[in-house]
């Protein structure tokens, strides 16, 4: 959850300009009502795909049906949590609680079952672009209404999370295919959708150095990225050696986001220093 903070925030940071008393205020605001949003997200994926759970055993001991929680509980709660973030976002602005709503459909295409759109390859990864830019735009349209720069920013954020995506879809690929889960790396195999996902990053790393060199964002991000590229790439070399084993993928996550992480921070660095 605490991932999924960056993206809106980094959102609002890129458009507020000058840190004020209010900004640090409808920050605050912000990353109340994307809390409540992204636990209401993992909460109705997990709803929907808790027999799956059941049987996948990475995942089945923390089921919340093995922790005396029922389903309707959840149910209940997860509604909840989707009334205070709109809440929340509606205090920031028709367009912020727009793009809340959007998010929120975009969840539900994905997880709700007879939609389902988690089983349905190369559309959930497009469904990911979509609601990774929604994200960045969330947090943008606090500040500014979403434009040119907003998008090209945005996507950045987006192809890093579809490429996330796809990265997690090979580490659980040997659970959804128990499950009939067709994830494109059940669809198309572990190897492919590996690469894939190396390549998005790739392409979003690209997009980042291009959008720094003709000024949209700080230029010391291009160099950044330039420094940590060739890190990723060897770690994920090191995971394809290792034979993509859960293990070995679920490392790499861990691994990668940290560098990630390291973007996000040099994004706030140079942007209040610019």
């Amino acid at each position: 959850m605490l991932v999924l903070q960056g993206a809106p925030l980094l959102g609002a940071v890129f458009a507020m300009g000058h840190f004020t008393h209010q900004s640090a205020a409808l920050l605050l605001l912000l990353a109340a009502g994307n809390a409540f949003l992204v636990a209401h997200v993992f909460m109705l994926n997990d709803w929907s795909g808790v027999h799956q759970d059941l049987r996948d055993p990475t995942r089945s001991a923390g089921v919340f049906l093995n922790r005396g929680i029922r389903r309707n509980e959840i149910g209940a709660l997860l509604l909840i949590l989707l009334l205070l973030s709109l809440m929340a976002f509606n205090q920031l602005g028709r367009t912020t609680l727009v793009i809340g709503l959007m998010i929120a459909v975009a969840s539900a295409l994905y997880s709700v079952p007879h939609v389902y759109m988690k089983g349905i390859p190369l559309a959930n990864s497009l469904l990911h672009v979509v609601s990774g830019l929604l994200h960045f735009l969330l947090g943008y349209s606090v500040f500014k209404n979403p434009d040119m720069n907003g998008l090209q920013i945005g996507l950045f954020f987006a192809t890093i999370f579809s490429a996330g995506h796809l990265t997690q879809e090979v580490r659980d690929c040997d659970a959804d295919f128990r499950n009939g889960i067709q994830t494109n790396a059940v669809k198309f195999g572990k190897k492919q959708s590996f690469i894939a996902s190396f390549v998005l990053f790739t392409l979003a790393d690209a997009l980042l150095i291009a959008l720094a060199m003709k000024g949209t964002v700080p230029q010391l991000l291009a160099l950044l990225v330039a420094a940590i590229y060739p890190v990723h790439l060897y770690w994920m070399l090191q995971a394809l050696h290792e034979g993509l084993t859960f293990e070995a993928v679920r490392r790499l996550q861990a691994r990668y986001r940290v560098l990630y992480a390291g973007i996000g921070i040099g994004m706030v660095v140079f942007v209040i220093l610019a």
